[in-house]
């Protein structure tokens, strides 16, 4: 029996690797190939794990934005029952967005956030926070459409709930993400 810290996965040792390297040089200045040596990994293990050096900051809210949208795209059941009313649609959205957050530890983006202008990643976050919001409005909007709700109200409501994810999620990174 080993004791002591369980090795990191190949993604764990990526992710830290590429977030040494933007530190150092700057997000723009580190390359694919820079991080895959730091981490010792191929370039094939990087691309097995990430689309992309972008991806590297967000795989974890990724993963968790499409189960997101998996549960609230099967919200009404998925037995041909009619769809809830608006507000069964609007407690789901709640439960389902604070699920989001349950055991949210801190990783690559919360140090991003954190420390974006030394990284220079004040743009790429911006621009990226952006995909993000609308993949997390596009799933609410369409759980409140299915709840009964009209498209205005629909789009307003998944538009406020997405910002508000992505903005509780930079306050907990400037916050000391892990100890709020």
């Amino acid at each position: 029996m080993t004791t002591g810290r369980p090795r990191a996965t190949s993604r764990d040792t990526i992710a830290e690797a590429a977030c040494e390297l933007f530190l150092e040089r700057g997000y723009a200045d580190t390359t694919v190939a820079e991080i895959t040596r730091r981490a010792g990994v191929s370039r094939s293990s990087f691309f097995n794990y990430f689309m992309s050096k972008s991806d590297v900051l967000w795989a974890g809210l990724d993963e968790r934005i499409t189960s997101l949208g998996e549960r609230l795209a099967h919200g009404g059941g998925g037995d041909g029952a009619a769809a809830p009313a608006a507000p069964a649609a609007a407690a789901a959205v709640r439960a389902e967005l604070t699920a989001l957050g349950d055991g949210f530890a801190p990783d690559a983006l919360a140090l991003a956030i954190m420390h974006a202008e030394p990284m220079g990643l004040v743009d790429e976050l911006e621009r990226d926070t952006g995909i993000r919001r609308s993949r997390i409005a596009h799933a609410v909007t369409g759980r409140f459409r299915a709840g009964g709700a009209d498209e205005i109200e629909a789009a307003v409501a998944g538009a406020a709930y997405a910002g508000a994810v992505l903005a509780a999620i930079e306050s907990w990174a400037h916050a000391g993400a892990g100890q709020t």
